[in-house]
């Protein structure tokens, strides 16, 4: 058997939190805390969105993209984390290692491109208002979506087919309980300069659109600034804090996490592990609560949701003189 194909066929290990492998069944209890907010969180933008006609415009179109995102993301990492903190069970074969990988990046990348769609959404709705239902149309949302997720599919493709022509005949012992490609890398036994700088592309990438981000801000920064109108500058800065608080807690993650991996290698274990899963985690638990807080055509579609499924007429009758207010 070529000696890449015989390193392949061996199981990587996936690892737990460093120094508290005998309290990993109580680990996953605010583990399971994160899973279950993120996704009822997530998940309930997605109905709110879907099921109210109001909501079907091109800044909560956005958000549906934002959400779908925040669980694509989440949901990637679920089945090794139960299995390492519950189960007890480390082993994942390289192939699953490989698609899992794949979908964290994929997503996490999307959650990027989504982030600078919805940016270019709040440019066009404060610089250009008088022109935003003609340039962000539901086809023209449509499309953005659609090279949204060939732009992040196609860009992540590569990265699979090199980490394929690595062999690993270092310990196949990975850092994390789900396979991240900076944490495979370090395990190949040739030299993994082109992995690395096509993964340094990426980041790069995910720097230009966090540039294209803060270029908009600016823009949008200076129209406010020409609004006369205190109590208007307040209205149209109001409708990107949102998007704002979202950019911050993903991007600020991402940065920690690449530097710690690049330059950190003396760090203790444990900081590797903890940027990695604030990276991965906070985000999807974090959107949907600020979006509900902050958006208040958001909350009467979770109230309207919440007044459908009641069953007793005291509640029906709260539910209406909500709506009235």
């Amino acid at each position: 058997m070529h000696p890449r194909n015989s390193s392949q066929a061996q199981p990587f290990l996936l690892a737990g939190l460093p120094g508290v492998a005998q309290f990993h069944h109580w680990v996953f209890l605010p583990f399971g805390l994160m899973y279950l907010v993120a996704v009822l969180g997530n998940g309930t933008i997605l109905l709110v969105v879907r099921v109210h006609r109001q909501l079907h415009q091109p800044m909560y179109y956005f958000l549906l993209m934002l959400a779908t995102t925040d669980l694509g993301l989440t949901l990637s990492t679920l089945p090794t984390v139960l299995r390492v903190f519950w189960l007890g069970a480390v082993e994942i074969s390289f192939p699953a290692c490989l698609i899992q990988m794949f979908c964290i990046h994929v997503f996490s990348f999307m959650e990027s491109s989504v982030l600078l769609a919805m940016a270019f959404d709040r440019y066009v709705a404060i610089c250009c208002p008088l022109r935003y239902s003609s340039i962000l149309t539901s086809a023209r949302v449509a499309q953005i979506g659609l090279g949204i997720i060939c732009r992040c599919t196609l860009s992540l493709l590569p990265l699979i087919c090199l980490l394929t022509w690595l062999p690993f005949c270092r310990s196949h012992v990975l850092s994390h309980p789900y396979c991240l490609h900076q944490d495979i890398i370090r395990l190949a036994c040739t030299d993994a300069t082109l992995n690395s700088l096509y993964g340094l592309t990426l980041v790069l990438v995910a720097i230009l659109d966090f540039a294209l981000i803060a270029l908009s801000y600016i823009m949008i920064f200076r129209t406010v600034l020409g609004i006369t109108s205190r109590e208007e500058q307040a209205k149209a800065l109001n409708t990107c804090v949102s998007h704002f608080c979202a950019v911050l807690i993903f991007y600020i993650p991402l940065a920690g996490l690449s530097i710690i991996h690049r330059y950190g290698r003396n760090a203790p274990p444990i900081s590797h592990a903890i940027m990695a899963n604030i990276y991965l985690f906070v985000p999807p638990i974090l959107n949907p609560i600020i979006y509900s807080m902050k958006s208040k055509a958001i909350c009467k579609g979770l109230l309207g949701l919440l007044c459908q499924r009641a069953s007793w007429p005291g509640h029906a009758q709260n539910c209406e003189n909500h709506r009235t207010v």
